[in-house]
């Protein structure tokens, strides 16, 4: 688990995107760097990605 810097997320939130503190302490840390226009970026599973998915977690026959 990675540790949040708590001064920079104030800094971000509190003076560049002039949040209200209620507003602030009302996100989670990843909506507060969606609002800030980074984090957003989603990566589409390969083909080999979802096989190598699928060979770890295998659907099981209910009986």
């Amino acid at each position: 688990m990675s540790k949040v810097n708590w001064a920079a997320l104030m800094r971000l939130g509190l003076v560049d995107l002039r949040l209200s503190p209620d507003r602030f302490w009302g996100l989670t840390p990843a909506e507060l760097m969606l609002m800030a226009g980074s984090g957003g970026e989603v990566n589409s599973l390969s083909r080999t990605g979802f096989a190598d998915l699928a060979a770890s977690f295998p659907d099981g026959t209910r009986g």
